[in-house]
């Protein structure tokens, strides 16, 4: 009898033993519809859901606004743990066929995960499982100091229905969210404006300087001349009137009083003299009384040529329209010497007038 007690108590402890693993094995696996425990909250949950039926009331709408009540803004960099309170103790754990849960880590201990992240350089480098920079989305930092997307991290748990990591596949970790990718995200993006923005700027003031300070080499220099007067140049023709009928009403009047010009100087000075007016202009000459070339400082002979000496020629004497008296030679010479006159507009050497010549008769 006594060994037929012994047999079935050994019995009812094996039994009660793999029941215990069985319901640990699905705890871990988080198969919550086969977990008989999770069988009773699925049945405390119904029972919740009738009672939630029962107590709801109808609400007549008055139309009056409603004054709602603003949510309080959580602070958007602070960090938490997503799981605080430790999962319950299974049977094989109460039993002592498995070791219990590892306890929650103290905000000290967090600290040093965090920071074995930071020196790994996890927030730094993508998402292990999106293969994405972290940027301004969720990040969760495990106890095992991995980092990933929040929502990377659920859809890994709910996809393997496992709560183990994805890199180092250790069990039940504790998660904390961390803010560290976001933040080093906006360093990033204000590191990468100021760089534009100063960039801007010194392309401006490199820019302004080559527009006002010519440059040393030859070629260059040349070219920044050439726009400058380019500019100066276009600058003087925007500023003028550009008025096509004025400008047609000036050429017009220009052409009138050149014609009138040229009309005067004809009437005064293309008729031919005559003998009578070249008698009176010899006798004005008389009397200024002329004995020497104004040109060379030579003598004149008084009947108009000089006779030098046996052997040597006279040198003719020249009159003008305006009574004053040269040797002819000269004055051909200071006519040729005379670049800008030209026939018959050559002018005379002491009054500067327009003349007519006539070589004395010696």
């Amino acid at each position: 009898m006594l060994k037929n007690k012994g047999h079935s108590s050994k019995k009812d402890n094996l039994a009660v033993n793999a029941v215990a693993l069985q319901d640990h094995i699905l705890h871990d696996l988080q198969l919550r519809n086969l977990s008989v425990a999770d069988h009773s909250k699925t049945q405390v949950q119904k029972k919740e859901n009738k009672s939630l039926k029962r107590d709801t009331k109808a609400v007549t709408d008055t139309g009056l606004k409603k004054t709602m009540q603003c949510p309080k803004l959580e602070d958007s960099e602070k960090e938490y743990v997503l799981d605080p309170k430790p999962p319950p103790l299974t049977l094989a754990q109460k039993l002592g066929l498995i070791g219990p849960p590892p306890p929650q880590l103290s905000s000290d201990e967090w600290e040093k995960v965090k920071q074995r992240s930071l020196l790994q350089g996890d927030s730094v480098q993508p998402c292990p499982i999106c293969k994405e920079e972290f940027e301004l989305r969720p990040q969760v930092l495990l106890s095992c100091s991995h980092v990933f997307h929040r929502a990377c991290l659920q859809a890994f748990e709910k996809f393997t229905n496992k709560k183990t990591c994805p890199l180092c596949r250790k069990n039940q970790y504790q998660t904390r969210v961390i803010h560290d990718g976001a933040r080093l995200f906006r360093i990033k993006c204000v590191t990468r404006i100021q760089a534009y923005w100063r960039g801007y700027v010194v392309r401006k003031w490199y820019r302004n300087l080559r527009e006002t300070v010519p440059p040393t080499d030859a070629k260059l220099r040349k070219k920044f001349f050439e726009k400058k007067f380019t500019e100066i140049s276009h600058r003087i023709l925007c500023s003028y009137n550009t008025n096509i009928e004025e400008l047609f009403a000036e050429i017009d009047r220009c052409l009138a009083i050149n014609r009138s010009v040229l009309q005067q100087f004809e009437e005064k000075y293309g008729h031919e003299i005559t003998e009578e007016e070249w008698e009176k202009i010899q006798v004005q000459a008389l009397r200024r009384e002329t004995h020497e070339c104004s040109i060379c400082l030579a003598p004149l002979s008084p009947a108009g040529g000089q006779r030098v000496g046996a052997g040597q020629r006279s040198r003719e004497t020249a009159l003008l329209s305006c009574s004053h008296v040269f040797h002819h030679a000269c004055l051909l010479a200071l006519e040729e010497f005379s670049v800008g006159d030209r026939p018959p507009l050559h002018a005379c050497p002491l009054c500067r007038s327009c003349y007519q010549k006539k070589i004395l008769e010696s």
